[in-house]
């Protein structure tokens, strides 16, 4: 009986395992005829976008010039084409099952760990990461949680065997938890109130104490190898960023302060949900904002309902840099509607396209890969997808051909083979239904 039931069980594994990657893309690819959304504010109708080798050659005008022949045509007239959707601050591929403890890698214990580099942790079979594709969402950056410094993150493309195929940046930045200037107090059901945290100006001198020592660390002979403030090089010379983890006026506003001090070269704050009333102190200092999940309620009574929809057009209208994070609650699983996010900033203001920009080119670039990703142009990778309708639109977005680095991948998951085994199940009650009444 034991075995039987092994032998079922690894069946049921097998059937729903994380779908094979796609090969290397060895043939020409042209795609004709789509509405083509470039990603950084402009529009490409009738477009003609050749794939060779894994890199974009060409989106033009088909309506101007006549197309080469390719090994793949694919026919796009009615549809439209997108840079794959990325999705920021992510811990997609780090956990599995909540509440199975051995399948959760998110976090390490301890307060200052830099060094923990979340991308040795990623599952590229994850059958949460599988569920995004089919929304758009083909990169993300994989961050490490918890502590004051959580540790390092990089940046993957969601269709591969292992990390060490899956990595698109490597160990691209250090991620903190800023302390609040205030406590909340209660808990969600039975809020009491607010209370200012006294203990805001000795965590905020532990940060610098340790910033201090990385730094002297750094200027040392550096005899004794110490693996915390190793990680911690790059933040000077800029070719890691401080991603910071922040939400009121006061706290952004003193790690403005902490980055001028440290001599920070690339600043991000994740979350922001006031960095609208310091949008000159931000823009001065070249500093990005990857705003919070925006499908939520205000933060204070006297607040428009709304601002969480309207915060990104305010920032970008002001100049800032803004990408669209999803952190939270279930957010693994909340991965694929990112690209809804960005339709409601569209329905509250913002220009479309420049809506698309939260979740392509504005990204990429807060990331550091927008030399290769979030725009279609010519010479850049390949990592795109075709919808039938409107992909920032829940109700249209539907995907038939999706590409990372010109390699078609599959877009069925578990809740799509979900989906057709029980459709006509349903489908057939319901006719029997009607015909009873």
């Amino acid at each position: 009986m034991k075995k039987l039931t092994y032998i079922l069980a690894l069946t049921s594994l097998v059937s729903f395992a994380q779908q094979t990657p796609a090969p290397k893309q060895t043939k020409s690819i042209l795609i004709m005829g789509g509405t083509a959304h470039l990603g950084n504010g402009k529009i490409q109708e009738n477009s003609l976008i050749s794939i060779i080798d894994g890199k974009i050659a060409t989106v033009i005008d088909g309506t101007l010039v006549r197309p080469a022949k390719h090994d793949i045509v694919i026919d796009a007239y009615g549809k439209h084409i997108y840079p794959g959707f990325i999705a920021p601050n992510s811990t997609l591929g780090l956990v599995e099952i909540d509440a199975v403890r051995a399948s959760d890698d998110e976090s390490e214990i301890g307060e200052f760990n830099p060094h923990i580099r979340s991308i040795i942790a990623y599952n590229s079979e994850s059958k949460i990461t599988e569920s995004a594709r089919p929304n758009g969402v083909l990169l993300a950056q994989v961050t490490p949680r918890g502590g004051r410094i959580s540790g390092t993150s990089s940046v993957v493309q969601l269709d591969a065997w292992n990390w060490e195929d899956a990595v698109v940046r490597e160990n691209d930045g250090i991620h903190m938890r800023w302390p609040s200037s205030y406590a909340r107090l209660g808990w969600w059901a039975e809020p009491g109130g607010i209370e200012p945290n006294k203990k805001y100006d000795e965590q905020t001198k532990a940060i610098q104490l340790f910033f201090d020592k990385a730094l002297a660390y750094a200027n040392s002979d550096k005899k004794v190898k110490d693996i915390p403030y190793e990680a911690m090089n790059g933040l000077q010379n800029g070719s890691k960023t401080l991603y910071v983890n922040a939400n009121g006026e006061k706290e952004i506003t003193d790690i403005i302060l902490f980055k001028k001090k440290n001599n920070i070269q690339k600043l991000v704050i994740i979350g922001g949900y006031n960095a609208h009333k310091i949008t000159d102190l931000l823009k001065e200092n070249n500093v990005s904002v990857l705003l919070r999940r925006i499908h939520d309620v205000p933060n204070s009574e006297d607040e428009d309902v709304n601002l969480p929809y309207k915060i990104a057009k305010i920032l970008t209208d002001k100049g800032i840099v803004v990408g669209l994070e999803n952190s939270g609650d279930m957010e693994r699983m909340q991965t694929r509607n990112i690209p809804f996010y960005a339709g409601t900033c569209a329905a509250w203001g913002m220009n479309k396209e420049d809506a698309l920009k939260l979740i392509t080119s504005n990204t990429a670039k807060i990331l550091g890969i927008d030399a290769k990703y979030g725009t279609l142009e010519a010479g850049k990778s390949a990592t795109l997808f075709i919808s039938e309708g409107d992909a920032l639109d829940m109700k249209s977005n539907k995907l038939t051909h999706a590409f990372i680095d010109g390699r078609q991948i599959s877009l069925e998951s578990h809740q799509t083979v979900l989906y057709e085994r029980y459709k006509d199940k349903y489908e057939g009650q319901s006719t029997k239904s009607e015909v009873k009444q």
